[in-house]
């Protein structure tokens, strides 16, 4: 099965006033829809747009395990393990919260700052907390969410380019840049396809533009 999410569906939040633009794809916060509340392990799918010197202060977290994927400009983290990272366009972050951490996310640079924050459910709460960064992650390398069950990808499609999108039971895909094609369904930036007990591997070409696109899947 195949469930198309447009990237007009997403609910707005975020603190615009304090330069912080938020896209949820799923229930979140304020915006409560006990019809969307996960999928798979997936809890939150979050677009962040930050401005120069925007950010979320200190914050905690438990029993999550916290993927960020940066689109454009540099997201400083810091958190009370001590860690205090850059994370850069094609660079892959996990935080895994387990009993409890808290963190900092900031914009501290002169650009704008896009990155897609991905929350999953662990398969057993508690635990130390662990962080991991990947620079420069490869097209198609699998990045394994083990705390969940689950992997990420990002597919780098030219123009009419062909990929394999991931045989799992579940298998979570979002175009974070450019165009792309699946199962006959155009899809565009911030569009996402949400796909359940594929028979096979789904092939996904880019688009015109070209594209970018995340997969959350089942791990093997």
């Amino acid at each position: 099965m195949t469930d198309i999410r447009r990237a007009a569906q997403r609910y707005r939040g975020g603190e615009p006033g304090a330069g912080i633009t938020t896209l949820h794809s799923f229930s979140f916060g304020a915006h409560y829809d006990p019809d969307n509340l996960r999928f798979g392990a997936l809890i939150a799918s979050n677009e962040e747009h930050l401005d120069p010197g925007a950010g979320f202060e200190e914050h905690p977290h438990r029993d999550t395990e916290i993927v960020t994927w940066v689109v454009e400009g540099e997201l400083t983290h810091r958190d009370s393990t001590g860690h205090a990272t850059v994370v850069r366009p094609g660079d892959v972050q996990r935080l895994n919260a387990a009993s409890g951490v808290r963190h900092v996310e900031r914009n501290d640079g002169t650009a704008p700052l896009v990155f897609v924050q991905m929350w999953l459910a662990p398969l057993a709460a508690g635990g130390s907390p662990a962080y991991d960064v990947v620079r420069a992650l490869g097209d198609g390398v699998p990045f394994p969410l083990p705390g969940a069950g689950a992997v990420l990808r990002v597919h780098r499609l030219a123009p009419g380019a062909r990929a394999e999108a991931p045989a799992a039971p579940w298998v979570h895909l979002q175009v974070v840049r450019g165009t792309a094609r699946l199962l006959g369904e155009d899809l565009a930036t911030g569009d996402a396809a949400r796909l359940t007990g594929p028979a096979g591997p789904l092939v996904l070409a880019g688009g015109a533009e070209g594209a970018e696109v995340l997969t959350v899947s089942a791990a093997p």
